[in-house]
Parts: C-alpha cells; sequence; structure tokens
C-alpha cells in the first residue's frame, strides 16, 4: 500500500486479546495504548492531534482492528470541529472513518438535537454519552436513509466515536461538496434534492436538520447527502422547523442557478400536507 501504513505492523497473532479482557491486566492493557499511539503518530499523513487520536480514539481503533473491521488508515478526507474523517482500508475496500472528537465537539449543538428524539431518550449527560450517542444516532439515521433508496453513504460499524462507512469518491479522491462541484444541469439536481428530501420525510422518517452546500456532495451524476448525524424524526418537536431551514437553505443557493419553488409549496410537497400553515417552521428564531 503506497499510501497506507498498517496501525499496527506485523500480523496479529492468534491470541488476539480483546479490549474487554485487557481490562483485567491493566498494565498490559496500558502498553497496548502507548504502543498503538506511537504507531499512529509515527503516520505523518495523517496529522495527528491529540483531540482526533486521544485515548477513547486509540482504543475504539484498537477493537476495530482486532475485529477485522479496518486493516489500515490513510490520509485525511475532511476536517472540522466536530469531527475529521479519513481514508481507510476494509478488507478490500476503500472507506471512510468518521472520527467524533470527545474534547472540541459542540457539546450544546448535539444535545439540542438529541432532546426531543425519542430513540435516544436515556442517554447519559457527559460529554463522552453524548458523543457516543451522536456516532450511534448517525448510523442509524445513514441506515434508515439506504433502507429507503437514499444517495448516502453506507454505515457499516460503529463503536464509541468511530463511525466507518461507504467511501464517497473514486481513485482515493473523495467527491466534491456541491459549492464547488461542476453541475451540468442545476436544475435537476435541485429537483433530485428535493424528491430526496421528500422520500427522507416519507419514506425514511427523517429530516436532514443541517442540510446546506456544504454536506451534499456532487459525484457520479447525482448529489449525495452526507452528515446524517443530527436527523431527526418527524415526530420532533423541531422537525418542521428544521425542514423549513434545510429548504431554504438549498433555495438560497440553487435561486442563482435555477428556478426554484416557493418555501411553504415545496414543504407541502415534501411532507405531503397540502394544508401546511404558511408560517409553519417559524415558531422559534433558532433551533
Amino acid at each position: 500500500m503506497h499510501r497506507y501504513e498498517n496501525i499496527w505492523k506485523g500480523k496479529r497473532t492468534r491470541r488476539g486479546i480483546s479490549i474487554e479482557r485487557d481490562r483485567h491486566d491493566l498494565h498490559k492493557y496500558d502498553k497496548r495504548v502507548d504502543a498503538t499511539r506511537i504507531r499512529i503518530k509515527d503516520l505523518d499523513q495523517l496529522k495527528v492531534r491529540e483531540d482526533v487520536f486521544d485515548e477513547i480514539t486509540l482504543l475504539a481503533l484498537y477493537k476495530m482492528v482486532n475485529r477485522g473491521w479496518i486493516s489500515a488508515v490513510g490520509g485525511s478526507i475532511s476536517t472540522g470541529k466536530e469531527a475529521n474523517v479519513f481514508l481507510a482500508d476494509r478488507k478490500d475496500e476503500q472507506v471512510a472513518i468518521k472520527i467524533y472528537m470527545t474534547r472540541t465537539a459542540n457539546f450544546q449543538k448535539m444535545q439540542n438535537y438529541i432532546a426531543g428524539d425519542r430513540r435516544f431518550m436515556n442517554i447519559g449527560k457527559t460529554r463522552r454519552d453524548i458523543v457516543f450517542a451522536w456516532t450511534r444516532k448517525e448510523f442509524s439515521n445513514l441506515k434508515r436513509a439506504v433502507e429507503a433508496g437514499l444517495s448516502v453513504p453506507k454505515p457499516l460499524v460503529f463503536d464509541r466515536n468511530i463511525l466507518v462507512m461507504e467511501f464517497l469518491g473514486e481513485n482515493e479522491i473523495p467527491y466534491p461538496q456541491l459549492r464547488v462541484a461542476t453541475i451540468p444541469d442545476p436544475a435537476e439536481v435541485y429537483a433530485s434534492l428535493l424528491e430526496s428530501l421528500r422520500v427522507l420525510w416519507q419514506t425514511a422518517k427523517l429530516v436532514h436538520g443541517d442540510l446546506s452546500e456544504y454536506n451534499i456532495l456532487y459525484g457520479g451524476g447525482r448529489p449525495w447527502l452526507i452528515d446524517m448525524g443530527q436527523a431527526v424524526t418527524p415526530d420532533h418537536p423541531h422537525s418542521i422547523i428544521f425542514l423549513r431551514r434545510d429548504i431554504e437553505q438549498l433555495n438560497r443557493f440553487f435561486s442563482p442557478l435555477c428556478e426554484t419553488i416557493e418555501l411553504i409549496g415545496a414543504m407541502r410537497q415534501i411532507t405531503g400536507i397540502p394544508h401546511l400553515p404558511e408560517n409553519a417552521g417559524t415558531e422559534l428564531s433558532e433551533a
């Protein structure tokens, strides 16, 4: 692998001690964590920061490699305040690893989206609890979207603050964000995205909640929805607010490029509620 290095040099032995059994031998466990940290820091292309590869993340990576979920980690695909995404290998395929940062993630923002979601009512209140729940939430949301036939990265596995999913790109190069992509037919892409939101609401029973040209990729002749961690179900108390904001963002981006649909008309089309009030989703100025 010319652009990769194995996280752990050499082959795994048959012993393959799991994290759970390592807890019974703290000294051995700590030595493994230290060795893992050194090997990851040796990978210059990862540009490792302590807020990304902290101890929690290292333990999750160790577990994933030990179980064969990933075999090598490559370069960075994207960086952000809440998560970093890396290219990786999983058996014979390339995947993306999304690592949520337990120290710097927007804790309050995550709480705002998780609160009111009936699927995640009984989680803890610590920063780690919220970040772990957020990772599980994105996995669940992506799974729902895939089952509904939507163009999103297929989720493969998750553990703690790490999500492994399908890599969207070609030749190790990720698809570009919509904001910088060359779009042959903006009107067609706009219509496709509205239809995706309709299927997301009516079939997957989700609202994206943070849609913009920054978390839509364009490749293979179609748009792809990404960053689904904040997506909520339609019975969430702020679902209509989130939907209105998503459509406003789409209309803002596409209005200079093609004809767009009136906001309330698009909301009625997506929800299937023909008599949705004109002011639906304006109950709160911020969500």
